[in-house]
C-alpha cells in the first residue's frame, strides 16, 4: 500500500517536565486517567495498568452517552526513556486467552531529556488497521491527549 495511504501517525512534543516526570505520567493510573483522552472524563477505577513487558492496560473513556474502551499490552517498558505498548478500541476483542491478537496499533512513545527540565516526546502509531481518515482523526485525538498532558505536567510537577 503506497500513494499516499495513510500507515500510522508521528507527533513530537517538546514537554516542560523531566524526561522521568514524562515517564511516570505515561504509567501512573492517576497521571494516565488525568490526561488521555483529553477533555473528557477517564475514572480513575476504569484504569488498569501492568507496565511490565508482557503486562495489559485499559481505560475507559466516558463522556455524556457513551463509553469508549481503550486495551493493550506493554511490549518493551525503557524506564525513563520510552515505552512500546499495543492499542486496541472497544471493538476489537481479546484473544480467548485475554491476550492480544496481532490486531491493533503498535504505540511507541520515546522520551529524551532535552536538558533545563525538558523532554521531547516522539509518539509513533502503526499497525495500517484504520483507513486514512481514522488515522487522521486519531491523530487530532492525540493532539488533544498532549495538550492535555502538557497541562497536567504543569499541573502537577
Amino acid at each position: 500500500m503506497n500513494g499516499g495511504t495513510r500507515q500510522g501517525i508521528d507527533l513530537t512534543r517538546v514537554l516542560h517536565a523531566p524526561q522521568r516526570r514524562v515517564f511516570a505520567a505515561w504509567t501512573s493510573p492517576e497521571d494516565f486517567a488525568a490526561w488521555y483522552g483529553g477533555e473528557a472524563d477517564v475514572p480513575l477505577d476504569r484504569v488498569s495498568m501492568d507496565v511490565r513487558p508482557g503486562g495489559a492496560w485499559s481505560l475507559v473513556i466516558v463522556m455524556p452517552g457513551v463509553e469508549m474502551p481503550f486495551h493493550g499490552v506493554y511490549r518493551e517498558v525503557s524506564e525513563p526513556d520510552g515505552l512500546v505498548m499495543t492499542l486496541k478500541d472497544g471493538s476489537a476483542p481479546k484473544d480467548p486467552e485475554g491476550t492480544e491478537s496481532t490486531e491493533g496499533e503498535t504505540v511507541t512513545v520515546t522520551f529524551t531529556d532535552l536538558g533545563d527540565g525538558t523532554t521531547e516526546l516522539a509518539f509513533q502509531q502503526r499497525g495500517g488497521h484504520l483507513t486514512p481518515a481514522q488515522y487522521a482523526a486519531a491523530e487530532d485525538g492525540w493532539e488533544a491527549f498532549f495538550d492535555a498532558l502538557a497541562a497536567r505536567l504543569a499541573s502537577h510537577p
